[in-house]
């Protein structure tokens, strides 16, 4: 009866664990489908012809989880097209990875040390949920549109020929499931690294005072520019119309201006473009400053020069990078030395610029050519965002290296964890 009931207990263990895994995802993956369906909905989706709505929210989850969208156009054997599209929609990704990683951990919140074969069965059962859901999203998003030529010579000869120019997407089904594996397992690692609660496997727990303090605080600090952009958005929506276009920027894109505005404050310098009719969803005078014939560099200078309100992302980047240096030194152990709060810091904040930085950019561009009558740039547009990553990176570490001493004394009159010099790092037991 014993080996019966201890068969029947680990059944029951091992089906728990099944379904805890099957809930993250679909929890995870049907968060990121209502945002990216209210998204759509509110920049107009609803209106493109041959009803792609349910298939364009699909892409869009596809890529907010790391997955490869491509676009391609077709207008017959005697036309050319061109067309590419490199774009993370960031407020869907955050919603899926704060949903996916709450559910993952809240099986192990009452647990101190963990094996690393449990962890890693535990992320094998959500990985295989997981690939499952993003295939199904992957198999679904495709989709292919007519562009209309209107009243001209092209139109004419388009019709006459029975070349009427299309452009399309299409998930790529293996990079997306290589991505999007990619994209799980960056949310897994850093929700075992932020969490007090989430058990770590023994070896590697003294290196949770260190590690975790700086991970948490910058969490905090991206999802801090997250809430003051989401209280910007909601004030621009109510007093300067444009409610639609303003609600798909929050829902499709809010962190890829927050987190921009977080390396703009730092100093840093984006090289942009846009051609076109096309354009990126941003504020006016960002739009401004990214037309400039020729390319423009983005940075609290240029904006600067069309806004003096710019000058606020520098007062803004003062005050939250300051903060969650508190908030690490606070979080710290007593026996952690000012100087080890500043290099931990330096190191956390050019690693999240880093990331930032390969998140945000941007890179769209369509063109079409008839018969060699306009070329591939003259009917389309290009749309670029790309970082000036080394000096990002310097600029980081060296705000880092500051805030994190800064931080350090002002947490010095804070009663800190492992104050007590023979205190084992990583105790968990207070």
């Amino acid at each position: 009866m014993s080996q019966r009931a201890a068969s029947r207990s680990g059944l029951g263990h091992a089906v728990r664990d099944w379904a805890d895994a099957l809930a993250a995802v679909v929890a995870g993956l049907v968060s990121m489908i209502i945002v990216a369906a209210l998204g759509l909905w509110a920049a107009g989706g609803t209106g493109l012809p041959g009803n792609p709505f349910p298939r364009t929210v699909a892409a869009i989850v596809v890529m907010a989880a790391g997955g490869t969208v491509d676009l391609a156009g077709d207008a017959g054997a005697i036309a050319e097209t061109q067309a590419e599209f490199t774009v993370v929609p960031l407020s869907v990704s955050l919603v899926g990875a704060l949903v996916t990683a709450w559910l993952f951990l809240r099986p192990l919140r009452h647990r101190a040390v963990a094996g690393t074969g449990e962890l890693l069965l535990r992320f094998g059962r959500l990985a295989v949920f997981w690939l499952l859901g993003l295939a199904g999203l992957a198999a679904l998003a495709h989709q292919t549109f007519e562009i209309p030529l209107g009243d001209s010579l092209l139109s004419d000869i388009g019709d006459l020929l029975d070349a009427t120019p299309e452009v399309g997407f299409a998930a790529d089904v293996g990079p997306t499931l290589l991505y999007g594996l990619l994209w799980l397992i960056g949310v897994i690692a850093m929700a075992l690294l932020v969490s007090r609660r989430a058990p770590l496997p023994a070896r590697l727990v003294r290196f949770q005072a260190s590690v975790r303090p700086a991970a948490f605080a910058m969490l905090a600090l991206l999802l801090a520019y997250v809430a003051v952009g989401l209280c910007a958005g909601l004030v621009v929506a109510a007093t300067q119309g444009h409610a639609g276009r303003t609600f798909a920027v929050i829902l499709l894109g809010l962190p890829n201006l927050a987190w921009l505005a977080l390396t703009l404050g730092l100093g840093a310098s984006w090289d942009g473009t846009v051609k076109g009719p096309f354009g990126l969803p941003v504020p006016p005078v960002l739009d401004e400053v990214l037309r400039t014939p020729g390319g423009s560099t983005l940075n609290l200078s240029t904006l600067s020069q069309r806004d003096g309100r710019a000058w606020w992302l520098l007062v803004a980047a003062v005050v939250l990078v300051l903060a969650s240096a508190f908030v690490m030194a606070a979080r710290s152990p007593a026996r952690v030395r000012p100087w080890e709060h500043a290099v931990h810091m330096g190191v956390a904040l050019a690693l999240t610029v880093l990331v930032v930085c390969l998140l945000v950019r941007i890179g769209a561009q369509y063109g079409l050519s008839v018969i060699g009558i306009g070329d591939i740039g003259s009917l389309g547009g290009e749309v670029s965002l790309r970082p000036r990553l080394w000096g990002a990176l310097g600029l980081a570490l060296v705000w880092g290296l500051a805030a994190g001493l800064i931080g350090s004394l002002l947490a010095g009159p804070v009663r800190r964890r492992g104050g007590v010099p023979g205190d084992v790092p990583g105790d968990r037991t207070r």
